[in-house]
């Protein structure tokens, strides 16, 4: 396979506090001022800012370096934005070309060779017959105003106003988008059972979980009585990422498809963190085969710029001119880094890469689990991988498996910042590591991030367990002999 990117040096994690000599270190505290600066005038809606207290002054691929002089391995990736990690060289030279070439950066939704050239690529890439039969709507940047797009869509398209969604889920922050996610204070939309293999809403797991789940969703539309009319459509995410990187199994997946098909419910899938590559494959849904009426894209079709579309049946484009407008649709800087980065994950396969190098990533912190009980479950799809940490000792007699363990995940967090290793939470209980690295991942990298993370586990479980008296500690083996890592 080949990749221009050049893997950089990563120092040992014992090593990774260390300032390099070839760097300029940060002068004067302005790297606490800037913090500081930023913590007195921004909201109190700020989100990563509060977990990751660095100043980022320098990128390329997976390594942020900071004002303060150290360097980061990231794998948060713009939670799933660079596809390519930070800076690419192809992602350079598509934005400078443009910027060198004179061409308009703002035209609205007028046609130019840049948006010919993305779209034309774009579809290049969808699953199935979608390609042939499909519509492009150029949304504003960020992906809940796709999302929002998207509903406003099937809910045009056929006349009706109800909407299916999914426990768990997560669409964005605009109110639609926060009407069909999980975390939404008032339910306007039904609320379905998404299939989980460890925690199941139904206590049993596997495919006679799944299969609960798609029949419980088959008898609320069948049954005259369940106080659901049909939807305007269903939509689904086939790995939730913010819900606790949780894939949805095939067979489930399929059987969405019938149930909305045979009763002409379309069928959203919401690819914003999921695609281009992600997963293994370069569409999520790819895995099982299925083909929506609607897909909802941003984060990486963007290269790293703000860029969000659906694309969608031509059957469902009954919408009036003006339906759905905003001033930023045509990022044109964000359509030739997309351009180039579909491109790039295309020819260099880099779908494939993800779907082998992240089952290794997996093989080896599945293994962390037997040795740190810590671990409740390791699980993920391509290099989109999450690890739930729990809580084994709080475990009450009717549970099926542990109670999360919010603050040891926050723990874990702050370790591997330590070790110059970025990752984020998420899940339910934001009890789950998540990492999302890019896709041009070396092996080596892997391996460097892999050995952070095992070691910040380890030193945030011995931190998080109760120490035994001392009169009793030679007695006890689990502690005498401590993590094993």
């Amino acid at each position: 396979m080949a990749v221009t990117e050049p893997a950089p040096a990563v120092a040992p994690a014992a090593r990774t506090q260390s300032r390099p000599t070839d760097r300029p270190t940060d002068q004067g505290g302005e790297y606490e001022g800037i913090l500081r600066r930023q913590s007195q005038r921004e909201s109190a809606a700020r989100t990563y800012a509060r977990s990751l207290p660095i100043v980022p002054v320098r990128a390329r691929g997976l390594t942020i370096e900071g004002a303060d002089g150290r360097r980061y391995l990231d794998c948060l990736s713009g939670a799933g934005t660079l596809a390519l990690g930070h800076n690419h060289p192809v992602v350079l030279e598509a934005i400078r070309k443009v910027l060198d070439s004179g061409a308009p950066l703002h035209v609205l939704d007028l046609a130019t060779p840049v948006k010919d050239a993305f779209t034309s690529e774009l579809f290049a890439t969808l699953p199935g017959t979608l390609a042939d039969d499909a519509r492009i709507q150029f949304c504003g940047p960020a992906g809940t105003d796709a999302v929002e797009a998207a509903l406003k869509l099937v809910r045009t398209a056929t006349g009706r106003s109800g909407l299916l969604a999914f426990t768990g889920a997560y669409h964005g922050m605009t109110a639609g988008a926060l009407d069909a996610s999980g975390g939404a204070s008032e339910v306007r939309v039904t609320r379905l059972p998404y299939p989980q293999r460890y925690r199941c809403p139904f206590g049993i797991g596997g495919e006679r979980g799944a299969e609960l789940a798609a029949r419980w969703t088959e008898n609320l539309l069948d049954d005259p009585k369940s106080g659901v009319t049909t939807p305007a459509g269903m939509i689904v995410e086939a790995v939730q990422g913010e819900g606790g990187v949780i894939p949805a199994p095939d067979d489930w997946m399929r059987r969405m498809r019938r149930i909305t098909a045979d009763r002409s419910i379309p069928l959203v899938v919401d690819e914003v963190q999921t695609g281009v590559g992600r997963t293994g494959a370069f569409w999520a849904v790819e895995h099982s085969g299925v083909v929506p009426d609607v897909m909802v894209l941003s984060k990486a079709i963007g290269g790293s710029l703000p860029l969000a579309v659906i694309v969608y049946r031509s059957e469902l484009d009954a919408w009036e001119p003006g339906a759905h407008a905003g001033t930023f649709r045509g990022n044109q800087l964000a359509m030739a880094a997309g351009t180039a980065t579909l491109a790039y994950v295309r020819e260099n396969k880099l779908a494939e890469r993800a779907g082998i190098l992240g089952a290794r990533m997996l093989g080896r912190l599945q293994g962390l689990a037997s040795a740190h009980p810590c671990v409740g479950e390791v699980r993920g799809r391509g290099l989109m991988i999450g690890v739930e940490l729990v809580d084994p000792d709080a475990a009450g007699p009717d549970d099926s498996v542990p109670p999360p363990a919010p603050a040891l995940a926050l723990a874990v967090q702050q370790e591997c910042l330590a070790r110059g290793l970025i990752v984020e939470l998420g899940g339910r209980h934001s009890a789950v590591v998540r990492l999302l690295p890019p896709l041009t991942l070396t092996d080596e990298q892997a391996i460097a991030v892999l050995d952070r993370f095992a070691d910040a586990l380890a030193a945030a479980e011995r931190a998080h367990t109760p120490h035994p008296p001392a009169s009793r500690r030679v007695t006890t083996s689990r502690h005498a002999s401590g993590p094993s890592h």
